[in-house]
């Protein structure tokens, strides 16, 4: 089974490069044959150039006609701002509002400055209400107000509720798209009613059994609906059994129920027990996909990053993490300038600091990747976030003995002087200690001050290893060598 998953996600990413590979053809090759039309000199020259330009167009449009949205969002993240806009434009209305959901947003940002309110509009009427709410904090606020006015009171009331909700909760992945029954019909009654539904919701592998009230009594799998008797009442086919959400629920906890119970679809239920909407697996996937491309560029200090945005965007857009660089460094080089007598009277330290640091970095990361995934996984409270130090810092010191020795043994070869390659030791131990003490406490920190605690525990183990190592391995030095 992985492997089959496997082999279709290599057909769907080789799909995706040919799309782009031969969409990038046609306009190069429409750019180079209409150059060389615009140059010719020949009878009715406008009247021949205006049929090539329509040519070169229709070949674009119908290649463009044959890909899925998500492929398309794809091809345009791919293509330089020029391209891009030209084959943004050949885009189907109709499926407008669907591939600005699936490019990032920084993608997203130039192609709604390339559209008209008209045009933002037509796209966002195609779409459904949490999908509107997913989209509506890029849209221009005369756009959202011309939204509000076309949608119906029920699905502006919709609308309210999922933009009310933060982006880390379960209220704000919900759709509102689902299907509901009463638990006193046959399912003769049920099957009639699903016949005359244009389609079920994607991912629908069960129906919400509600009473008058919409209170939530149960749910009716699918495959039950279908093996049973159809004389039978849903009453005595449906399960009590199942898990349900709250609007206030953090996302991170449904994708982990999600996981745990390989759900693909479960209720969401407000504080009476009346059904309010529904989390999809789709739903969790794309939280996922998009918090771990967040985490991902946030461990580096950048954001959301348009691959062929201008240079001076670009640069503004690195500057956090250059400048938090730059103020540890500055830091770290005052501790070294500290020592610099000391660096004068015995060359070696210099050249033996970064081993001291590196090692340090490289151990405190594995504890800050352990215990991030724990964290993200709920499996830390207090009791076992002592008991977690301990061990870190066990470790921490098994290894800063084991290859502190080893770099210790290294230093006194190649330098001859047994006292550096015992300050070498215990250099790396102490630092290894620091290292472990704060990759389990950073994240930890961070997460109770409601902050990543992926994003920030990297900048704080470097900045904490690199000006402890050097301050140790040089005070030592001080100490017992110089």
């Amino acid at each position: 089974m992985a492997e089959n998953q496997k082999e279709h996600k290599r057909k769907r990413a080789d799909s995706v490069q040919e799309a782009l590979a031969q969409v990038r053809s046609i306009v190069q090759k429409h750019k180079l044959v209409e150059g060389l039309v615009h140059m010719q000199d020949m009878p009715r020259h406008e009247l021949v150039e205006g049929l090539v330009h329509k040519q070169n167009i229709a070949e674009l449009q119908n290649k463009l006609d044959t890909l899925h949205p998500a492929d398309i969002a794809a091809v345009l993240e791919q293509l330089p701002l020029d391209e891009r806009l030209a084959v943004w434009n050949l885009v189907k209305t109709d499926l407008d509002g669907d591939v600005l959901l699936e490019v990032s947003d920084a993608v997203r940002e130039t192609l709604i400055a390339d559209m008209d309110p008209g045009e933002l509009l037509a796209a966002t009427e195609q779409l459904d209400t949490d999908e509107i709410a997913d989209l509506a904090p890029d849209l221009p606020q005369e756009v959202i107000a011309d939204v509000f006015r076309s949608l119906s009171v029920e699905e502006r009331e919709q609308l309210h509720a999922a933009l009310s909700y933060p982006e880390d909760t379960v209220g704000a992945l919900m759709d509102f798209e689902m299907v509901t029954v009463r638990e006193d019909v046959t399912l003769e009654v049920v099957l009639r009613y699903l016949r005359r539904l244009d389609e079920l919701p994607d991912n629908t592998d069960q129906l919400f059994v509600v009473d008058r009230r919409e209170s939530l009594r149960g749910v009716l799998p699918i495959n039950a609906l279908i093996v049973s008797d159809t004389d039978r009442l849903v009453s005595d086919v449906m399960t009590t059994d199942f898990v349900s959400f709250q609007p206030e629920d953090k996302a991170d906890e449904a994708a982990q129920a999600v996981d745990r119970y390989d759900l693909v679809s479960a209720p969401v239920v407000d504080a009476r027990n009346r059904i309010v909407g529904r989390v999809s697996v789709s739903d969790i996937i794309d939280y996922i996909r998009e918090d771990a491309e967040t985490e991902m560029l946030g461990k580096v200090g950048l954001r959301d990053e348009d691959l062929f945005s201008s240079v001076w965007k670009s640069a503004r857009n690195r500057w956090l993490w250059l400048s938090i660089n730059l103020l540890t460094a500055f830091f770290a080089s005052r501790v070294i300038g500290l020592f610099e007598g000391s660096i004068e009277k015995l060359v070696a330290l210099a050249a033996l600091m970064p081993i001291v640091v590196a090692i340090a970095g490289n151990s405190g990361n594995q504890t800050v990747a352990l215990i991030v995934r724990a964290l993200a996984f709920g499996e830390i409270d207090r009791d076992k976030a002592r008991r977690l130090l301990l061990k870190e810092l066990s470790v921490a010191f098994v290894n800063g003995l084991i290859w502190g020795s080893i770099a210790g043994a290294f230093a006194w070869v190649l330098y001859g002087n047994i006292g550096l390659g015992l300050v070498m030791v215990g250099a790396m131990m102490l630092n290894l200690l620091v290292g472990a003490a704060i990759g389990m406490l950073a994240p930890l920190l961070l997460q109770k001050m409601n902050r990543d605690p992926a994003i920030g525990s990297s900048v704080l183990l470097t900045f904490s290893t690199d000006s402890m190592g050097f301050l140790i391995f040089l005070g030592l030095a001080t100490i017992f060598l110089v």
